[in-house]
């Protein structure tokens, strides 16, 4: 085996980079984890500085560059931009600057809605700045410009998940205020465009109801990434397959928080979680 070749092996043994702004992120890790097992991962949660919704385009940009930077440092060979916000506002110009693939949570799950839709018309719940990025509605329209696409921002979703209140009164009295148009609209298939989002699947399913086709991004990102992986030949090797992975992660800031929160979703259990205080120095 030449040095080229040695070198391209251990690379493919090298871990993915996941990023979010806190915690719902974790939601496409558990996908990757299902569907890619002997897959190691990286992920770092911005939970300093969640939610990224609200928050302008440059403070987007310059957030994913200083996290990127991090997990370039960590030796990562993909990076997973597991934020529908930072998907809007920074994959693009980040894609640039890098000579690693990258992919976000935006484009599979639009694609899947085109297919999965039956009468044209799609609804996107997300947080306000995708909502206002119009991107979902963008590459669905790319695919198909006769598909009307329902926009609905969810700006109080993110933090009721962040503390725990999947199932609380509030937050399904807030779903209820925020679905009502949707529902009327008479959409078919419903995107749930942020990652936080599908922790409230059962509680947004029951208001829309059975017919209603739920597009979870998360699950698509997964896919997405198998294909990505596979078509810059960086799949981890057959001899580290059914190997337990030791993961690692990152955030921000309340990492006890955090560990009680994915020990709540993940299908392996985490036994630490890293507090990285300085992210704006990267």
């Amino acid at each position: 085996m030449n040095d080229i070749e040695h070198n391209h092996k251990q690379e493919l043994n090298f871990p993915i980079g996941v990023f979010d702004s806190g915690v719902g992120g974790l939601t496409v890790v558990r996908e990757i984890i299902r569907n890619l097992p002997e897959e190691r991962m990286i992920y770092f949660g911005d939970t300093a500085r969640v939610p990224y919704g609200s928050k302008s385009k440059e403070t987007i940009l310059r957030y994913s560059r200083q996290i990127i930077r991090f997990l370039q440092r960590k030796g990562v060979k993909a990076i997973v931009v597991a934020c529908n916000t930072a998907s809007a506002f920074a994959l693009e110009e980040v894609k640039k600057e890098m000579d690693i693939p990258i992919i976000g949570v935006i484009k599979p799950g639009a694609e899947v809605a085109v297919k999965a839709t039956k009468n044209g018309r799609i609804g996107v719940i997300g947080t306000e700045g995708t909502v206002k990025s119009h991107m979902y509605k963008k590459l669905i329209q790319n695919h198909n410009d006769k598909i009307q696409v329902i926009e609905k921002a969810c700006p109080l979703f993110v933090p009721l998940v962040e503390e725990g209140l999947l199932k609380d009164s509030v937050t399904v009295e807030m779903a209820h205020r925020y679905l009502k148009d949707l529902k009327a609209s008479h959409i078919d298939t419903l995107i749930l465009g942020c990652t936080h989002y599908p922790l409230l699947r059962s509680t947004v399913r029951e208001i829309m109801g059975e017919e209603i086709t739920l597009v979870n991004p998360a699950y698509e990102t997964a896919k997405g990434l198998e294909e990505l992986l596979k078509s810059h030949n960086l799949r981890t090797t057959a001899e580290n397959h059914g190997i337990e992975q030791s993961h690692e992660f990152y955030v921000s800031d309340a990492e006890e928080k955090f560990m009680e929160f994915a020990r709540s979703i993940l299908p392996s259990n985490i036994h630490t979680v890293n507090l990285i205080n300085n992210i704006e120095e990267f």
